[in-house]
């Protein structure tokens, strides 16, 4: 089976974990007006997106290579954009987060489709 995809979608996706939560503690991605708990809520994140993006990244190497951790490997990080996703869905639902500009819309709609649907994805293809 080609696993192209699944190793293209796992890298970008374990570098952007990286390059967002450096972005987020650097140059500053919070809302303006962010609703109460949001900073509580995103602090929670690093670790297992850290860990997550760690995981993705070996897995992405374990499937270049032929290993065999690399497809088991790949559906706990399937599990974990999937985790993930709902999560984010769930809070930015939850407090108006899809509201507050275009800007944080259009951030938090691609973050939680990237999730989900890669997630899915993955899933479906190293089952």
């Amino acid at each position: 089976m080609n696993h192209r995809p699944i190793i293209i979608i796992q890298s970008i996706t374990g570098v952007g974990l990286f390059l967002f939560w450096l972005a987020f503690f650097t140059i500053g991605l919070a809302p303006e007006n962010p609703p109460a708990g949001y900073f509580t809520f995103e602090h929670a994140f690093p670790l297992p997106d850290i860990a997550l993006g760690i995981a993705l990244l070996t897995a992405a190497y374990g499937l270049t290579r032929g290993k065999g951790y690399a497809r088991p490997l790949s559906l706990a990080c399937a599990g974990g954009m999937l985790f993930l996703g709902l999560v984010d869905f769930s809070f930015n639902i939850q407090n108006g987060m899809y509201l507050i500009s275009t800007a944080d819309l259009v951030i938090n709609v691609v973050i939680n489709i990237w999730c989900l649907g890669m997630g899915t994805l993955m899933f479906l293809r190293m089952r």
